[in-house]
């Protein structure tokens, strides 16, 4: 999805979230805080960050996200839905501007139904909704650190950082 683009800088995304005068908060699974970690390394990141949720169990998700536990049955906890359901959650807890959740799959063992290397991402906003899917390949961490900057990448479009692929 963003590969042809480089990396992209947690500089950048904090000064167009800076600009905008737009505040996020993350809710994360497999990546365990690492996008709340890169929005955080710039200083004066108290100005557009709020906080954050790791809900890397299903538990969390449902006590902290208010995602009706029922659609775990019905989706699977790596799905869209689930995403898009976390992303309006912590916008919701913590009432930001944008709420950005992932969950996915690193593996090594696949979480039945979805495979290892399933991800999506979520951007959730009072005026759009955005939901992606990734499928990556490669080890674990690696998984979770392209998870992770193609995270940073759909925030940084969503604030006008570059035209949609």
């Amino acid at each position: 999805m963003l590969s042809s683009l480089g990396k992209i800088t947690d500089f950048e995304i904090a000064e167009l979230l800076k600009t905008s005068h737009q505040t996020i908060a993350t809710a994360e699974s497999m990546t365990g805080g690492m996008i709340a970690a890169r929005l955080t390394n710039i200083p004066g990141s108290s100005d557009y960050f709020i906080g954050g949720v790791i809900s890397y169990h299903d538990r969390i998700k449902i006590q902290e996200l208010q995602i009706p536990p029922k659609i775990f049955a019905q989706e699977g906890a790596v799905s869209a839905k689930i995403a898009t359901l976390m992303a309006e959650g912590i916008k919701r807890k913590f009432k930001t501007d944008i709420g950005l959740a992932i969950t996915g799959c690193a593996g090594p063992d696949p979480l039945p139904p979805a495979p290892v290397g399933l991800v999506y991402l979520s951007l959730v906003t009072n005026a759009s909704s955005e939901c992606k899917e990734l499928t990556l390949e490669r080890t674990r961490s690696e998984i979770r650190e392209k998870a992770t900057q193609a995270a940073m990448g759909l925030l940084w479009f969503h604030l006008g950082g570059g035209t949609k692929l």
